[in-house]
């Protein structure tokens, strides 16, 4: 049986004043899918996650997450449907050590009881394996395991859509491969959705990469159809770069 649609884009557009950042994209995730969004700086991508996660709101077109229209949510709104949000910068509290920051998120999440709340930090902090540095202050933390604590956060709230941003950005070979194994694990209770810029990530992860140009969806499909898509690769190394391969 065909997995349910719970992301319906369509024509989305944005604009800032005369520069349209994302024109007319289209897309529909299904659940329990893995999608990256690629493409060169400025091609719109980080633009549309934005859109999908209420960061912006759209110029034009419509985004339905499980049917309901995200038309004028802010960021904080949108969460409260059920979205997980990791953006490119952690975000964490410095002051507040690892294990409290994931027991915030964990309980913010409205209706739970305080048992439930401890339970919910304890599942994330052996998951991510977070127990070598629980006590520890988030300020003092390394990029990479502040990268890991930031996804521990987004995972307390046990959101049904996950959108991350540029999560191997920083990383070393032994973080990103750590990294790639727990993103493919989300699959299980969440549909990911992934901005990246480091292919060798995407084609670790990836089941549908969405590769973006000036705004636009250029090329879809399997990250090995894509990133071997010959429109795609002028994109990202010039047609004169290929031709002197």
């Amino acid at each position: 049986m065909t997995a349910e649609v719970v992301v319906r884009a369509s024509g989305v557009i944005m604009k800032f004043g005369g520069v349209t950042a994302v024109d007319g994209a289209s897309m529909c995730l299904r659940r329990g899918e893995l999608r990256c969004l690629i493409g060169p700086n400025g091609a719109g991508k980080s633009t549309f996650f934005k859109c999908l996660s209420g960061q912006l709101m759209p110029t034009e077109g419509e985004i339905l997450l499980q049917g309901e229209s995200i038309a004028g949510m802010n960021l904080h709104s949108v969460a409260r449907l059920g979205v997980g949000v990791k953006t490119q910068v952690p975000s964490l509290m410095n002051g507040l050590t690892v294990r409290e920051n994931i027991w915030l998120s964990a309980n913010s999440v409205r209706q739970r009881s305080r048992a439930e709340v401890e339970a919910r930090v304890d599942q994330v902090v052996e998951k991510i394996d977070l127990g070598r540095f629980l006590q520890r202050s988030a300020g003092a933390l390394a990029h990479g395991q502040r990268q890991l604590v930031e996804l521990g956060v987004v995972l307390a709230r046990d959101p049904w859509l996950v959108l991350l941003d540029e999560p191997a950005g920083g990383l070393t070979s032994d973080e990103v491969h750590r990294m790639a194994s727990l993103v493919r694990a989300l699959t299980a209770q969440a549909t990911v959705v992934v901005v990246e810029h480091d292919m060798n990530f995407v084609r670790d992860i990836a089941e549908t990469v969405t590769a973006f140009h000036r705004g636009r969806i250029l090329a879809e499909g399997t990250a090995d159809a894509v990133l071997s898509d010959e429109n795609v690769r002028d994109v990202y190394l010039g047609r004169t770069a290929r031709a002197n391969k």
